[in-house]
C-alpha cells in the first residue's frame, strides 16, 4: 500500500491542487490517516510549500455532542476558520476508525453545531468560488469504511485505489485524458436549459439556465468522475426518490422521497431515519433547497459502498445535494450542509430541452462514455 500512498500524494499535490513553491498548504484529517498525511506533507514540502496540518478524532466529536451546552455548540473552530482564510491549498482526508461515533448524538445538537460553523463554511465557499483557495478531498481506507462497504480491508484498498486508477504507472496522465473527455460533456450540457429526470418513483424537472456545468476531473474530489451544476434554486419541481441509502454524521437514512415545488422541499419521507432527515432539512434557510444536480461518470466504480465520495461518482447514477450550492457553477443557495443523495439510473432516462440524452445509465452519445 505504501507505493499507492506515494502515488496518491504525488497526484494530489502535483495534479489535483498544483502546489507551488511558497504557498500555504493545509492538510486536514482524522489521526487514523497519519500515513497518508505524512506522504502528502513530504510531497508538499519537496515542492517548497509551507505546510500545516490539523488532525482530528471522532472520539472528540462524541464528547462534544454528549457534553456541550448550546453556547459551546455554537462556538466556531477558530483555528480552522483562520487557516481557511489564509490557505492557498486545502487537502482534506476522509478517514474514520468508527463510522458510528456520532450515531447516538442528538440531531438538534448536530444542527446547532453546524450553524455554529457557518462563518467558516462561508469563507470556504467564497474563497473556493473565487479561485483563491484550491481544495481537494480524498479518502484513506480504514477497517471502518471497509466494513461499511462489506469488504475486507485488502479488498477495500484495492477498490479505493482502483477507482482512482492508482494501479497505473502514470495515473496523472489517465486523469488528464479523462478531464478532456468530460469537458465535452460539459460543453454539451451547457447548451441546455431544462432537464427532466425519470426513473423509479421519480419524475422531476430541473432548470439550469444561466448556470455552468463543472468538469469533476480529480481536482476537487479524488477519486472523481462526475459532471455537475448548481440548479436554479426556485425552478425545480416534481418528485425524486433516492434508491441508495445515505449516511450523514453517522446517521443512516434509507428510501428518501422528496416532493419539490418551486425549488423547495415541501415533503420529505424515508423508510429509515425520517426524523433525522426532516431535522436536517430545517438546519437553516437554504437546507430545504438544492445546491447541486450531477451525473456520475466513473464506470470503474461498479459497487455501492455506502460512501458518498465513491457512490456519487458511479457511472449510471445521478445525484442531487440538499443545501449549499457551488459558486463556481453560479449557485446562490447558502447553507451549512451539503448532503449528496444518489439515485440509480440504470432503468431511467434524462431529457434535456425535451431531447432524450441519457437512458439506462448511459449517455446516448457514446463518445461520452468514459472507462
Amino acid at each position: 500500500m505504501e507505493d499507492k500512498l506515494e502515488k496518491l500524494a504525488k497526484l494530489l499535490v502535483n495534479y489535483s491542487t498544483k502546489v507551488k513553491k511558497g504557498e500555504f498548504v493545509l492538510i486536514s484529517s482524522d489521526e487514523v490517516a497519519l500515513p497518508l498525511v505524512k506522504a502528502i506533507y513530504k510531497e508538499a514540502i519537496i515542492k517548497g510549500a509551507h505546510v500545516e496540518y490539523i488532525l482530528n478524532s471522532g472520539e472528540f466529536s462524541e464528547i462534544k455532542y454528549k457534553y456541550s451546552s448550546e453556547d459551546q455548540l455554537k462556538h466556531e473552530n477558530i483555528i480552522m476558520k483562520h487557516a481557511l482564510s489564509k490557505a492557498d491549498v486545502c487537502i482534506s482526508i476522509i478517514a474514520e476508525r468508527n463510522t458510528k461515533t456520532t450515531f447516538n448524538a442528538d440531531p438538534e445538537k448536530i444542527r446547532i453545531s453546524m450553524n455554529g460553523a457557518k462563518s467558516s463554511q462561508e469563507i470556504f465557499t467564497k474563497r473556493m468560488g473565487s479561485g483563491e483557495l484550491r481544495w481537494v478531498g480524498t479518502e484513506y481506507p480504514t477497517y471502518a469504511h471497509a466494513q461499511e462497504a462489506k469488504m475486507s480491508l485488502d479488498e477495500y484498498e484495492d477498490f479505493v485505489y482502483g477507482a482512482g486508477m492508482l494501479n497505473l504507472d502514470d495515473p496523472i496522465s489517465y486523469w488528464e485524458e479523462k478531464s478532456k473527455k468530460q469537458e465535452k460533456i460539459c460543453e454539451f450540457l451547457n447548451t441546455k436549459k431544462e432537464f427532466r429526470v425519470i426513473s423509479k418513483d421519480t419524475d422531476i424537472k430541473i432548470y439550469t439556465e444561466g448556470r455552468k456545468w463543472i468538469n469533476c476531473n480529480g481536482t476537487q474530489n479524488f477519486p472523481d468522475g462526475e459532471v455537475f451544476c448548481s440548479p436554479c434554486e426556485n425552478k425545480i419541481d416534481g418528485v425524486i426518490t433516492f434508491s441508495y441509502p445515505s449516511s450523514f454524521f453517522g446517521k443512516d437514512v434509507e428510501g428518501i422521497r422528496l416532493e419539490v415545488k418551486d425549488g423547495k422541499i415541501i415533503s420529505a419521507t424515508a423508510k429509515k431515519g425520517e426524523d433525522f432527515l426532516n431535522e436536517l432539512i430545517k438546519t437553516d434557510e437554504g437546507s430545504s433547497f438544492f445546491g447541486e444536480f450531477a451525473i456520475g461518470t466513473n464506470y470503474n466504480i461498479e459497487k455501492f459502498t455506502n460512501n458518498t465520495l465513491f457512490d456519487e461518482k458511479i457511472g449510471g447514477t445521478i445525484h442531487m445535494a440538499i443545501g449549499e450550492s457551488l459558486e463556481e457553477s453560479g449557485g446562490k443557495n447558502r447553507s451549512t450542509i451539503h448532503w449528496d443523495l444518489v439515485n440509480d439510473m440504470h432503468e431511467g432516462k434524462i431529457f434535456a430541452d425535451d431531447e432524450l440524452i441519457y437512458e439506462n445509465g448511459k449517455f446516448m452519445n457514446k463518445d461520452f462514455i468514459i472507462k
